[in-house]
């Protein structure tokens, strides 16, 4: 699968380790920066990884940042995507399964790594449900 991750600052290392984890797992990541832990602003970030996976590029997106707060807000301004903060397995599977988010959002200074990627795993494993839930997911996209 094809998977974008971006973060900022705060995020950064736990960016690198789950990048090459993703990579393990045998999927393409486009590592989408920061590349130090310089101050950074992280709605560029979060922008620019909606972009990616609003156009197709990549299939699916991780967000990190410190509390994964800011990179989520940022990221769901872009209306082709639907990113969901998570901090525990069962969320990611069922934003996956109910809501179709096609990024999920994490905090570093929340979660370790390996809760992160036992996140990303339930969120890549499960698909979406669709039937009922096709008309609510319709409704993000389209309030009408």
């Amino acid at each position: 699968m094809k998977i974008a991750i971006a973060s900022d600052h705060a995020a950064i290392d736990m960016k690198a380790e789950l990048r090459d984890w993703l990579i393990e797992q045998g999927h393409e990541v486009a590592d989408l920066g920061p590349d130090s832990t310089d101050s950074v602003d992280y709605p560029d970030y979060g922008y620019l990884l909606a972009g990616v996976v609003a156009d197709g590029t990549a299939e699916r997106g991780i967000a990190l940042c410190g509390s994964g707060i800011g990179i989520s807000i940022a990221v769901n301004r872009n209306p082709q995507v639907r990113c969901a903060l998570v901090s525990e397995p069962l969320s990611a599977s069922l934003a996956r399964e109910h809501n179709d988010a096609n990024i999920i959002a994490m905090g570093a200074r929340i979660i370790g790594p390996e809760l992160a990627k036992a996140c990303i795993a339930a969120f890549l494993e499960t698909g979406f449900a669709g039937g009922r839930h096709q008309r609510r997911v319709d409704k993000l996209t389209n309030p009408s």
